[in-house]
């Protein structure tokens, strides 16, 4: 071998070795939040990954971003399928009055959206509203086996006059069958074999997703996140939002709808067949004591452990039980998360219990910082716990009584959950 050779021969040594110190190992599964449930199909696969590209697909004019918009893609506000960041918040707003609250849609209400495209205005918060609140973008895992527990868990699970006696009156959301709503449900008839029975409670759907549950299913909050978050239009919500504030400018001149039926259902596969929130295993004596003093303290009688699914044609989802921390309720929380604004029956101090399976991994997709509650006000889960008041002020209660160091051992428990 020539000195040339040598030096080549060499020189690509040094390459390789340079290329394995900058390659990095793949974190482990647990510490992930993107992946599939377990069993998937190859179609179902394809599936999933045909759903993973939409939720990637970042929106620009040519696709009919807007007029009006919040963000451009479902991953600005759900990064790595996680919590969300403050910066891409949606602000809903509207009025109490004395025949209800009033959403205030001809002032382009509920929600605000903050951003538009080129040489057109976005909306700002209206003169009259009398509440608004600010949600932060939840994590989008697990939401396949949310979405299969069977409506009758739920009414078993509400007990709205609190007939036993524990400060906890939970209840279902009741969502009015609006067109949107049966036509959804017409959808989900035709196309849809993975979804339990629908039970009506005088007329209405029973909500599950969504800050106060007001969605009734991973297709209704989809086609709504399209339009009210992107300003894109499909199939169920054709027509374009407008600043009403300025007037009728509408158009943004691509034709509807600007996002094909098809592509909807492959992010609500995609959405409904992401993996469960993994837990950290953690077999410290401290996190063991954690859960103990979690269920002393009487968290899990919202944040209730176990759920199970109904039939599901998706194997991982058929009759499964998993553990996400939540009884899909809405409970009131009293004056400290009281925003003065509501959707369907809730009162404005009610909230669906946010399920806190994956909480462990929030500040990740967070930019390391964390951002707890429904509008991200608090700053630690501690602060979080602090804000619970009403239905979950026993529970406060309880945990200020502990020692700090049993406070610490209720908060190693929620990080590895």
């Amino acid at each position: 071998m020539g000195y040339v050779a040598r030096l080549i021969s060499l020189s690509g040594l040094m390459a390789l070795g340079a290329c394995d110190a900058l390659v990095t190992s793949a974190p482990p599964d647990d510490e992930v939040l993107a992946g599939t449930v377990p069993g998937l199909t190859g179609s179902q696969l394809a599936q999933h990954a045909r759903g993973d590209e939409e939720f990637a697909r970042v929106f620009g004019t040519v696709d009919g971003l807007g007029p009006i918009f919040v963000a451009p893609s479902c991953e600005s506000c759900h990064v790595g399928d996680g919590k969300g960041h403050p910066l891409f918040n949606l602000t809903r707003f509207g009025r109490t009055t004395t025949d209800g609250f009033d959403h205030m849609r001809a002032y382009g209400g509920p929600q605000i959206q903050n951003r538009a495209i080129q040489n057109y205005m976005s909306e700002v918060m209206p003169g009259g509203a009398t509440g608004y609140a600010v949600f932060t973008a939840p994590s989008v895992t697990g939401l396949g086996y949310l979405e299969s527990v069977p409506d009758q868990t739920l009414l078993d699970l509400e007990d709205p006059d609190d007939v036993d006696g524990d400060g906890i009156s939970g209840r279902v959301q009741l969502v009015d069958e609006t067109d949107i709503v049966a036509e959804i449900g017409r959808l989900e008839d035709v196309i849809d074999g993975n979804l339990p029975p629908r039970i009506r409670v005088d007329g209405k759907l029973i909500g599950r997703f969504g800050k106060k549950a007001s969605a009734i299913s991973l297709l209704h909050q989809t086609v709504s996140a399209y339009h009210e978050d992107m300003g894109i239009t499909s199939d169920v919500l054709p027509v374009d939002p407008v600043n009403r504030q300025v007037g009728g400018f509408a158009s943004d001149g691509v034709a509807d709808p600007e996002v094909t039926s098809s592509a909807v259902q492959a992010v609500v596969f995609y959405l409904r067949t992401l993996k469960a929130p993994p837990r950290r295993v953690d077999g410290s004596a401290d996190a063991q004591a954690g859960a103990a003093l979690f269920a002393q303290a009487g968290c899990a009688k919202c944040h209730i452990t176990v759920l199970r699914t109904g039939s599901s044609t998706i194997a991982a989802l058929n009759n499964a039980e998993f553990r996400p921390y939540t009884d899909l309720l809405l409970h009131d929380m009293g004056p400290e998360l009281d925003d003065g604004y509501t959707e369907g029956r809730a009162l404005t101090s009610e909230w669906r219990t946010a399920p806190l399976w994956g909480i462990g991994l929030a500040e990740s997709s967070q930019g390391g910082m964390g951002f707890f509650l429904h509008d991200g006000r608090a700053r630690s889960i501690r602060d979080a716990i602090e804000l619970h008041g009403g239905e979950g002020s026993a529970s406060r209660a309880a945990f200020r009584a502990l020692s700090s160091q049993q406070q610490e051992q209720v908060l190693a428990y929620l990080r590895s959950l």
